[in-house]
């Protein structure tokens, strides 16, 4: 995607904090939509993407967890809009790993909304975008999928499998058109992650965005926040497992 200006960017996930920062990148002369559950109550994100330059912002209700509602949605907003340009992937919960562990409905909810929530709108944002032959998405991983922990392995077996959806996906879609980006940041200090230390290579959501939205510009379809993450993985990779099973969040 070597020219992210105009057209329609998607947020979907449109209170998110990395979702908000992509949309204030990618929004000078763009019209914007950010889908989200209580879409009427985004004044303040609404605010900051207009404030960042864009045509008009829209708001739509979002219910990430309704499978059902995805493939409508998506249908009326081209409809009303026109062709996606850019959409961006950004909804996630990171959940309770202690609960999920004697909660299987809490450990199924996660892995609901990571990943089969997330594989459902990849697939209709898919295929209605390779209809039109043009446009971009953006997925977010994580370095949770990329050797899954002790410490959050409910979480991370989604952005696992998220992972591997995605690198599939990207390969279908080549020569469609439709580029896939694939984001993998460490550990994001932001909302999701109050009241947690840091983990090394930390980041913050305006650090992801700005990787993100600079990796559309050069047409790339994977990076790492930050870039010594993917290096470290390397070596996360190599550890034997007894060593593994030790390593803290």
């Amino acid at each position: 995607m070597k020219d992210t200006g105009g057209g329609l960017v998607v947020i979907f996930g449109g209170r998110s904090e990395i979702g908000v920062e992509v949309a204030t990148r990618l929004a000078p002369g763009a019209t914007v939509v950010l889908a989200a559950r209580g879409a009427d109550r985004l004044d303040e994100e609404v605010d900051a993407v207009r404030a960042a330059g864009a045509v008009a912002v829209h708001t739509a209700e979002f219910d990430a967890d309704d499978l059902t509602g995805h493939a409508p949605l998506v249908q009326r907003l081209v409809a009303e809009h026109g062709p996606i340009r850019a959409a961006v992937v950004a909804f996630g919960i990171l959940g309770d790993q202690a609960r999920a562990e004697r909660d299987a409905a809490h450990a199924a909810a996660i892995v609901h909304t990571d990943f089969v929530a997330q594989v459902s709108l990849l697939t209709v944002l898919a295929a209605t975008m390779r209809e039109h032959g043009a446009g971009s998405i953006v997925v977010f991983s994580s370095v949770a999928g990329a050797r899954v922990r002790r410490a959050n392995y409910v979480y991370g077996s989604a952005k696992a499998g998220l992972d591997g959806f995605a690198s599939g996906l990207a390969d279908a879609l080549h020569r469609s058109g439709v580029h896939l980006l694939l984001v993998r940041p460490g550990f994001v200090i932001g909302r999701m992650t109050a009241g947690m230390d840091p983990a090394p290579l930390s980041s913050t959501p305006a650090q992801v965005a700005e990787a993100t939205v600079h990796a559309l510009e050069r047409g790339r379809r994977e990076v790492w926040v930050p870039r010594a993450l993917g290096a470290a993985v390397v070596i996360m990779r190599l550890l034997p497992r007894f060593v593994w099973r030790r390593m803290p969040r």
